[in-house]
């Protein structure tokens, strides 16, 4: 994070003085536990910067994988190494199940009135921002194909070109539901017509950056991709286009949240109050690619129109393909072993 200016910190020392219920918990710092690379970039650029300029208090950063992250803070319970946690919207109520969030005053996060009802997953976690997992193509490889719906990827000219990731299958297992018409508590009924995407199949992705080569290169030109992933690379020059299917393209919610048992409730509820500013919304917006979980983030044209990205009621209400957060959290390592062993080992 850059210096502050000279005259910055005298602003900020005053304020200090100013808030008095601010200025012991300024002799620490806030920590943070968030993924690591551009994600902790991100979050430092767009909310800890502001955040530290409206409370004096400096920010540091915890960082890991999603499940490493989890684990730690089980071995921490009661005494945890950081106040604030972003992980996503499922593995949050593993978190939450095992006590380890504390339950939000939402009185206390002024801008958490603008939250949109998808971004409120638990009385524990909410929605900092969102995106999506849909189909992404090459056109220039995969012609005459527009993808209007996810039946389209189970038609014969589908073979041997697709891939998704290999460590989470819900997002097929939630359409396969959707084509079937079964709801997703029932997904064994579902179970005969994700058997019939195997010949689709070219490959499974093992992390983001496997699976942008696989794209990158055209060996796998149609994939089940992250949009953020997919805008990124379009940016950078690869021919790759998002489709929006008509059943929805499945929602993805990152959260934020207060460890049970911070000693700097004060500030971390000021920090996520930052998170939920409209303008730090369409910051992160902007930069990432994603959607705003509050109303009121005003984004370029540009961002605004990009496939995944919502910012009306409407586009939420029509266009978010929502698995419900407890139940993915709850079923996701039977999903996995059932996909494992009857998609990816056949």
């Amino acid at each position: 994070m850059p210096a502050l200016s000279r005259r910055s910190a005298l602003a900020l020392g005053a304020a200090a003085l100013a808030t008095p219920h601010l200025a012991n918990a300024q002799a620490g710092k806030l920590s943070v536990s968030v993924w690591g690379g551009s994600w902790r970039d991100l979050v430092a650029s767009q909310v800890g910067r502001k955040f530290t300029a409206e409370t004096g208090a400096p920010v540091e950063f915890v960082t890991g994988g999603t499940i490493d992250r989890l684990n730690k803070a089980k071995l921490a319970k009661g005494s945890p190494e950081t106040d604030i946690t972003f992980t996503t919207s499922h593995i949050g109520w593993l978190y939450a199940n095992d006590g380890l969030f504390e339950t939000l005053d939402l009185g206390r996060i002024p801008n958490a009135a603008g939250l949109v009802p998808q971004a409120r997953i638990s009385p524990m976690h909410v929605g900092a921002w969102s995106y999506v997992y849909t189909i992404g193509y090459r056109p220039d490889i995969v012609k005459d194909m527009a993808f209007e719906s996810w039946a389209d990827l189970w038609k014969p000219a589908m073979a041997d070109r697709l891939a998704a990731p290999d460590w989470d299958p819900s997002h097929l297992i939630a359409v396969a539901c959707k084509l079937e018409g079964v709801p997703i508590t029932e997904w064994q009924r579902a179970q005969g017509r994700l058997r019939a995407l195997r010949p689709s199949f070219h490959a499974f992705y093992t992390s983001d950056a496997n699976g942008q080569q696989l794209i990158g290169s055209g060996e796998t030109p149609v994939q089940v991709i992250l949009s953020m992933n997919a805008h990124y690379m379009a940016a950078q020059g690869t021919p790759l286009r998002l489709a929006m299917p008509r059943e929805g393209a499945v929602l993805g919610i990152d959260t934020v949240s207060v460890m049970q048992g911070s000693r700097r409730q004060e500030l971390a509820y000021r920090f996520i109050n930052t998170v939920l500013d409209p303008e730090v919304q369409a910051a992160i917006a902007t930069e990432k690619k994603g959607s705003p979980t509050v109303a009121g983030a005003r984004l370029a044209p540009e961002v605004a129109s990009l496939p995944g990205i919502f910012t009306s009621a409407e586009q939420w209400n029509t266009q978010a393909l929502v698995i419900d957060h407890r139940l993915r959290a709850e079923k996701t390592a039977e999903w996995r072993q059932w996909f494992q062993e009857n998609i990816i080992a056949r």
